[in-house]
């Protein structure tokens, strides 16, 4: 596989993920499959990445993360096929969302929306959340029976939690790591599931 500009700094060798092979592993990692429950799960959350474009690449630190996880979640405008495929040949599973500028060859393989179980945890993904104003609500509704929502497109980074009758619903937002617009920082997001418990973070790149 060629290495594109935006993977060459910190990449090194590239492996390719469950996802990114044939046959029912890559099959079921494509399709949302429960992963199977480890003591502690770490997932690396990314969005808004509009890749390729010129000399942007995805920085270093990001790569680190998304290598070491146990699962990427991707919240859409990736832009192109081929950064799907790369992200797929970092290792882990990788889960995603069709943005609103992803090229065709995305739109066909991603869903606008899904729902990723990982042993405990249900987690909505969804590009577009709409408008700030009821947003929470909003999403807490589409996914009723989720314990997260994740979304982009903004590129700014959010954190929102509600509690009520002993179920605490999150609605996150990882931000941007390539192009942060407004934002004081490039930004991607951490989760960590330990059982029921899921907790999220953002990360400064």
């Amino acid at each position: 596989m060629r290495r594109s500009a935006w993977c060459r700094r910190g990449c090194g060798a590239l492996r390719r993920s469950p996802a990114a092979e044939p046959g029912p592993a890559g099959a079921a990692a494509r399709a949302g499959g429960r992963l199977p429950r480890v003591a502690v799960t770490t997932l690396a959350i990314i969005s808004d990445t509009h890749l390729p474009r010129g000399r942007r690449a995805l920085p270093h630190a990001c790569l680190e993360q998304l290598r070491s996880a146990d699962l990427i979640l991707h919240a859409g405008d990736i832009s192109a096929a081929e950064v799907l495929d790369l992200l797929e040949a970092l290792g882990p599973p990788v889960e995603a969302v069709a943005g609103n500028v992803d090229d065709p060859a995305l739109r066909a393989r991603l869903p606008r929306s899904r729902v990723v179980e990982v042993g405990e945890v249900r987690i909505g993904m969804v590009h577009d959340a709409g408008p700030a104003a009821g947003r929470l609500e909003r999403q807490r509704r589409r996914f009723d029976d989720c314990d997260a929502v994740v979304f982009g497109h903004s590129h700014i980074p959010l954190h929102q939690t509600v509690a009520e009758a002993g179920f605490t619903f999150q609605l996150f937002n990882p931000g941007s790591p390539t192009e942060k617009r407004r934002q004081p920082h490039h930004t991607m997001g951490i989760a960590r599931i330990d059982g029921p418990e899921l907790g999220f973070r953002h990360l400064r790149l």
